[in-house]
């Protein structure tokens, strides 16, 4: 059994279910099969690119990997930021090529909890539309930013509140949607939005359809736990979902997160948003094979993810 293989069969043993028809024992898959897999759930898949692929490659050639992994959606972090006009072109033509969509970028630095910051905000916002409707980017990642002396936690999130519903307005006229991000207090003891509750309460304050949440399952967990309920009580609201494993960030399995579980309840409740892979996968960052390294992971990520969801039914 090569490491394939071996893969592949630690993902259906920890789904407790059989490997789909498309995904055989022996590892062979053809270049149809994560899209016909694919297709037995309600979302679509998706990478946020700075985890993978890194180790100065080329921006094309980290579209080909991606390709190569079984992925068609992508999301960008700002990569694009120092972009010449033969730039955007050359990599927007890869992209044609290879079908692949860029449905998510942040890169707006202002953040929405700062009282004082509604107007910085929609002035930075402006030429980043413009840039993401260069991208054909359809979705804009904001973060809240962080806490601020001397300014009470509910003048923070009322600032959420009415800082949002100025972005959406605006994004809106460009026919781009926002997200916005939970962050851990681990990662960043600084950031404002540490909460997934507080963030769903700070969206159905808006009102807005096209508002959506960022939910990171990675940052929750360090955070607050309970993932599956306020999932299951904020389905509405849920536009992107993060996965990676706790702790370290790694691929699904490696760590305490029951994504079985959270992919049946995606499942269940007909999830049609976007599940993404935020997680750095494991081995050595300087092994000469770490390309073939994060393809394999990335698609057992997928496959495992797949068969989790069907094991509902």
């Amino acid at each position: 059994m090569n490491r394939r293989e071996f893969a592949k069969t630690v993902a259906g043993v920890a789904a407790g279910t059989a490997l789909l028809p498309s995904v055989t024992m022996s590892g062979a898959m053809s270049a149809a099969a994560p899209q016909a897999a694919g297709a037995t759930v309600p979302w679509k898949f998706s990478i946020m690119l700075w985890t993978v692929f890194g180790g100065g490659l080329p921006f094309d050639q980290r579209l080909e990997k991606a390709s190569e992994a079984g992925y068609k959606n992508l999301e960008l972090t700002g990569e694009f930021s120092k972009w010449s006009d033969d730039d955007f072109k050359k990599f927007n033509d890869k992209k044609h090529e290879l079908g692949i969509t860029f449905d998510a970028t942040s890169g707006v630095r202002t953040g929405v909890a700062d009282p004082t910051a509604g107007d910085k905000l929609l002035e930075e916002m402006k030429p980043f539309l413009e840039t993401m409707q260069r991208l054909e980017c359809p979705r804009l990642i904001l973060l809240s930013g962080n806490k601020i002396p001397g300014v009470a936690p509910e003048d923070q999130h009322n600032a959420c509140v009415d800082n949002l519903a100025k972005a959406i307005d605006l994004a809106t006229k460009s026919n781009i949607n926002i997200v916005l991000e939970n962050i851990d207090f681990e990662e960043n003891p600084k950031y404002y939005l540490t909460s997934v509750a507080e963030g769903f309460d700070i969206l159905r304050k808006v009102n807005n359809p096209n508002l959506k949440f960022l939910y990171d399952f990675y940052h929750e967990q360090i955070s607050e736990g309970n993932l599956i309920e306020k999932l299951d009580k904020n389905i509405d609201l849920t536009g992107i979902v993060h996965i990676a494993d706790v702790p370290g960030r790694h691929e699904p399995g490696t760590g305490e997160i029951n994504y079985a579980n959270i992919y049946r309840k995606l499942m269940e409740k007909n999830y049609t948003g976007t599940v993404a892979m935020e997680f750095r996968p494991t081995g050595d960052p300087k092994d000469p094979n770490r390309a073939a390294r994060e393809i394999e992971a990335l698609r057992t990520a997928r496959e495992q993810a797949i068969q989790q969801a069907n094991s509902k039914a």
